[in-house]
């Protein structure tokens, strides 16, 4: 899973109600592939979009994390975090040897 994907997940599951343009200007990506990225996640059954009933937008989505792109998320968020622990432990390494 992109970062990209993790990142649109963990917005949604505090707000659903994020535009894809939200969402876009909070990753610092294209309306594009925001939309790509959203439709993507809906095809693996991450998140399911729903129209507003009450909306004058037609256009207006609210997205849900399903039970399966919540255990995602969960999953790839430790994945990501434990990278990055090995990532900093491996550079502190390096820098001890460096002022040796």
């Amino acid at each position: 899973m992109q970062e990209s994907q993790l990142k649109i997940l963990q917005l949604l599951e505090s707000n659903s109600e994020l535009s894809q343009r939200d969402l876009s200007k909070a990753l610092g990506i294209s309306l594009g592939k925001t939309n790509y990225i959203l439709k993507a996640l809906i095809e693996k059954g991450y998140i399911k979009a729903k129209n507003f009933k009450n909306s004058k937008n037609k256009w207006g989505y609210m997205y849900l994390l399903t039970k399966d792109g919540l255990e995602t998320k969960s999953k790839v968020a430790k994945e990501f975090l434990k990278r990055k622990s090995e990532e900093y432990e491996e550079l502190k390494k390096y820098f001890k040897t460096q002022e040796s």
